[in-house]
């Protein structure tokens, strides 16, 4: 038996933050990051919206991109004290992640970070509040997804927690809120998104709920995404729902091992933090190389391209063609196309690479990828990434 689980509501459409006005509770405590919400005026009609609702309003603000252990025990603290009914998390995907876990200890006190770890095994939510997500960057998708990713900076290492009850209650997926974003981010949360599609596409879980999905989502990534890098405001609002339907695909037919990496590899360098979605749209045309040495994967690599209208008879044709679209992408996106080009230090990357692999190998993404890797594998994809040569195992 397979599951397939999405928020019970999805607002979409200008202006759509307007919902928070029908909201129906007495508390709610609103979760943002780092003050662009506020500057840009939709905290304070965020706040507005939620008053007329008859609600008394919390605010918790200030979570940091990558949100750490420190900071979703803190917000569960201040939810404890507050007790809201409704937790409304507004931004791109790290205060909504953050949220989500805040949400878990909310409830339940005696948890430990620990016992969430392993995927779907959360205690049943919703005894105390339910959830309202509202994302500003066109990538994560974490407002339809059962998937939130915290860091331990103690450790270095990122967590993706994982079950349907940290799937949101309402999404407000509102064009207005990502209007502002920076270039670099629209092209970042937007080959996150373009990832999150493919991966769910060719996943070992992806299923005749998942696909329409995944492939309405890639194409419309293609079609729109270097438009919204060049600031067309049309195309900004298709790339905001496209990355919420390539949102609904992976959560339900899960990632593979571009996440893998990319969460292992974010916070593993002294030379700075690389972003996810940079991350992803680096590793993604090695991943499908190595990944098309499966026939299932290979049929279904080559399925993307030739519903994209991308040139090639032959599968292999079909499947270079796709990594060359991402490659042309991410040089008109300006993203790097090696570990090495980004400015990871390669004295570092040689010390660390067997541990990243080892740690990527056991990340929860790796299970649903259609190829299976072991450490020594990983450890060479990872020096293919770095070098840029050819993935020929």
């Amino acid at each position: 038996m397979s599951r397939f689980t999405l928020p019970r509501d999805i607002y979409h459409g200008k202006g759509c933050l307007e919902e928070l006005k029908n909201l129906k509770g007495t508390k709610a405590i609103l979760v943002v990051g780092g003050g662009s919400m506020r500057r840009q005026g939709f905290l304070d009609r965020a706040v507005n919206y939620l008053k007329e609702a008859g609600m008394e309003v919390e605010l918790f603000e200030g979570v940091e991109p990558d949100p750490s252990v420190e900071t979703v025990m803190k917000g569960a603290e201040v939810m404890r004290a507050f007790q809201p009914d409704w937790i409304v998390a507004m931004g791109g995907g790290s205060p909504i992640d953050a949220a989500k876990a805040m949400w878990a200890f909310y409830e339940y006190p005696e948890v430990t970070f620990e016992d969430l770890i392993t995927p779907f095994s959360f205690p049943e939510l919703r005894q105390k509040a339910k959830f309202c997500a509202i994302p500003s960057t066109s990538g994560t998708a974490t407002e339809v997804t059962a998937f939130s990713v915290i860091t331990n900076y103690q450790t270095g290492v990122k967590y993706p927690l994982a079950d349907f009850n940290i799937t949101p209650d309402v999404a407000i997926v509102d064009p207005d809120l990502v209007a502002g974003l920076p270039v670099k981010q629209v092209a970042y949360t937007g080959m996150d998104a373009l990832t999150h599609a493919i991966e769910a596409y060719v996943s070992t879980l992806n299923c005749p709920f998942t696909d329409p999905l995944a492939l309405q989502a890639i194409e419309m990534v293609l079609e729109y995404l270097p438009a919204s890098y060049n600031c067309n405001m049309v195309a900004r609002e298709q790339m905001h729902y496209a990355q919420c339907l390539a949102g609904m695909a992976f959560s339900n037919a899960l990632l593979g091992i571009v996440h893998s990496m990319a969460h292992k590899t974010g916070a593993a360098f002294s030379t700075g933090h690389i972003p996810h979605g940079c991350a992803n749209a680096i590793y993604l045309p090695y991943v499908i190389k190595y990944n098309a040495k499966d026939p299932v994967a290979a049929s279904r690599y080559a399925e993307i391209a030739r519903r994209m209208g991308l040139e090639g008879v032959s599968e292999q044709a079909l499947i270079n063609s796709l990594c060359n679209k991402i490659d042309e992408f991410n040089t008109k996106l300006n993203i790097p196309k090696t570990l090495k080009e980004f400015g990871i230090n390669e004295d570092e990357f040689k010390e660390k690479v067997a541990k990243i692999a080892e740690l990527a190998v056991g990340d929860a993404c790796t299970g649903s990828n259609p190829r299976a890797i072991d450490p020594a594998n990983m450890e060479k994809l990872l020096t293919c990434t770095y070098y840029g040569t050819e993935v020929d195992f």
